[in-house]
């Protein structure tokens, strides 16, 4: 009977051995992969996110080369000043969505070259050509773009 206890002990806790054995392998695995989910997870929003701070981009830059052909074109009449409000009113809405989605340094060369299109799009700029006027702020915030796009900064 002795024997048939130890047997009956010993198998009982090679069962529990082995489950005990099973659960901590079947947990290891679980977390790596809820791990590597997690990361994907990750890796997906940062690429989303990648994509919709570059299409803001391409957005604003092709808002600001309106204003500036608008500034170009400056005419005075009011169907130049309507379009004119337009352009200006888009350029602020990408210009506050830039403060949103970016860095302060890039949110702050986004303002200052919306500011300078407005500038030129109601008044000639004294002393310089409104290219003069528009290069060093335009030069500026697309170099703060690429910038702020590079893969090394992320």
């Amino acid at each position: 009977m002795q024997i048939q206890v130890w047997v009956s002990i010993l198998s009982l806790t090679g069962v529990a051995l082995g489950g005990v054995l099973s659960y901590l392998a079947q947990a290891g695995v679980q977390r790596r992969a809820d791990r590597s989910e997690l990361r994907r997870r990750a890796e997906d929003r940062a690429e989303a996110r990648r994509a919709e701070r570059l299409e803001l981009l391409r957005e604003f830059i092709r808002v600001a080369q309106r204003a500036e052909r608008a500034a170009e074109d400056r005419a005075g009449t009011p169907a130049w000043k309507a379009s004119a409000l337009d352009v200006v009113d888009e350029l602020w809405v990408c210009e506050r969505m830039i403060h949103v989605l970016f860095a302060a340094a890039l949110h702050d060369l986004a303002r200052a070259y919306v500011r300078a299109l407005d500038h030129v799009l109601w008044q000639e700029p004294e002393d310089v050509s409104m290219w003069d006027h528009l290069q060093g702020p335009k030069v500026a915030f697309l170099t703060g773009a690429r910038e702020e796009l590079s893969p090394d900064q992320h």
